[in-house]
């Protein structure tokens, strides 16, 4: 498997990069935090991306998109990690947008997968119910009623649920899982502002009707359609983390070389050349880890689930190294609000979190691989 960017990728990673950094640095991120802002991402950035079509890159040219595929996108999603741009690429681009391709209707994709594309419905998918991730385990209800469905239950850690248009819910439908479109303003909504000031919900749904039309997919037959979502999921937000270990390692480096010490820079010190060569070689390895799972995503290939799984491991492993390692070299400063090195090391802790932390995932491999 060729773990080499194609010309048209390596054209996508450095328009992304440029874009990021002159429209969405991290004192972006910072001002959406200090003014409390109610969206908590912007929408004219967002609408500026949906024109460049990355909102597509998931969605076949039939409906609408490119199909350029995982491979892209993670390159958009890479740099959005080192500029820590707090957009819906996650909720939207590469769940929402997933879920619908794979599973809508005609229908569906005309009312809900269109408007996604053109940057103007969010999307979100309300699946986790627990403190960890666990897909496997949902206990919210979709009981027939009438010709549709009443829905009970309580979603933990919903991205970007507090503004999304439509929620897609997993809910447990007696013979398996079923996916249902709900419209936002039909659930209770609870923003939550993390730790990293980054947007996600609790949904709390009291007899909530929906038709039948409201099905995404067959009826106890989202499990399918849903683990391939949360492959890419893994995949995308590994490439994220791998955008944000990248940049923690290259702000480390220029510190090193410009503190000084004694009369000589930091750098110079032994120590520290080792500490910024292992950050250097999990960083490589990370992004060879995270080539190979977004080229097995394109390929569908048969061990994409097993590295999926790998990428966001080594993921979760490496951006908890480089931005513990990036605090400690920037010393007293580095703990200040003031620098902006801390926030790599506070998205780190909630992207560990998300769709499988380093137990999770490293589990997950085992098993796919016989152990």
């Amino acid at each position: 498997m060729p773990l080499i960017l194609s010309e048209e990728a390596r054209l996508v990673r450095d328009t992304a990069l440029d874009f990021f950094r002159q429209r969405s640095p991290v004192t972006a991120l910072r001002k959406l935090r200090d003014s409390n802002d109610p969206d908590g991402f912007s929408r004219d950035l967002w609408r500026q991306m949906a024109e460049l079509g990355w909102t597509g890159f998931l969605v076949g040219e039939d409906d609408g998109g490119s199909g350029f595929g995982m491979t892209g996108l993670a390159q958009v999603m890479e740099a959005s990690g080192r500029c820590l741009a707090a957009t819906p690429l996650m909720s939207t681009a590469v769940v929402g947008a997933s879920l619908l391709a794979l599973a809508g209707s005609e229908r569906q994709k005309a009312a809900y997968l269109q408007p996604l594309l053109a940057g103007e419905h969010i999307v979100a998918l309300a699946l986790e119910e627990t403190s960890r991730h666990a897909p496997d385990r949902i206990a919210l209800s979709a009981e027939p009623d009438g010709a549709g469905y009443r829905l009970n239950g309580e979603k933990r850690f919903v991205l970007d649920g507090h503004v999304a248009d439509t929620l897609i819910v997993a809910a447990h439908t007696g013979g398996g899982v079923t996916l249902f479109l709900v419209p936002g303003a039909a659930a209770i909504r609870t923003r939550l502002i993390m730790v990293d000031s980054r947007n996600a919900a609790r949904i709390r749904l009291d007899n909530v009707t929906v038709g039948a039309e409201a099905v995404l997919g067959r009826v106890d037959g989202g499990g399918g359609v849903l683990d391939l979502t949360l492959e890419r999921a893994r995949a995308g937000l590994a490439a994220e983390m791998l955008g944000s270990a990248q940049e923690a390692f290259d702000r480390s480096v220029q510190y090193l070389k410009d503190r000084q010490q004694f009369g000589v820079a930091i750098g110079s010190f032994q120590a520290l050349k080792h500490r910024a060569a292992q950050m250097f070689c999990e960083v490589e390895m990370t992004r060879s880890a995270v080539l190979a799972a977004v080229a097995s995503l394109d390929q569908n290939g048969n061990d994409t689930a097993a590295l999926a799984s790998l990428a966001k491991c080594k993921a979760n492993e490496t951006l908890f190294l480089c931005s513990n390692e990036a605090v400690q070299m920037h010393g007293g400063i580095g703990m200040t609000d003031e620098h902006e090195i801390g926030f790599f090391l506070k998205r780190s802790r909630v992207a560990q979190a998300s769709f499988g932390d380093t137990r999770f995932c490293r589990d997950r491999y085992a098993r796919l691989s016989g152990y």
